[in-house]
């Protein structure tokens, strides 16, 4: 968990910094090398029906080695400068660790 990290694009060790927005989401995908795909429910009103829609939305976030978030994993991302093409987040911190069977 807490490896030596010599991540450039780390908010700690590198030379990213936060700023911006914050999320928490469930990790639902961590098979990218230090990429992990973090999913948060939304809910949407939809007017002409007057009822609510629950949706989801995927963002993909860097995931340093010091971090080491996996599949399952409750986490907090925030925003940070464009790391890829699709990354612009980072993973803050694991709230909580998801139930590993044996």
């Amino acid at each position: 968990m807490m490896a030596e990290c010599k991540d450039e694009k780390c908010f700690r060790h590198g030379s990213v910094k936060i700023r911006g927005g914050t999320l928490e989401g469930l990790v639902v995908s961590d098979k990218g090398k230090r990429t992990v795909i973090v999913e948060r429910p939304l809910t949407k009103f939809i007017p002409k029906y007057q009822r609510s829609a629950r949706t989801h939305s995927k963002v993909a976030a860097h995931n340093p080695d010091c971090i080491g978030a996996k599949e399952g994993d409750l986490v907090r991302i925030a925003e940070c400068r464009k790391l890829s093409r699709t990354k612009a987040w980072s993973v803050v911190e694991v709230i909580k660790k998801a139930e590993r069977g044996s």
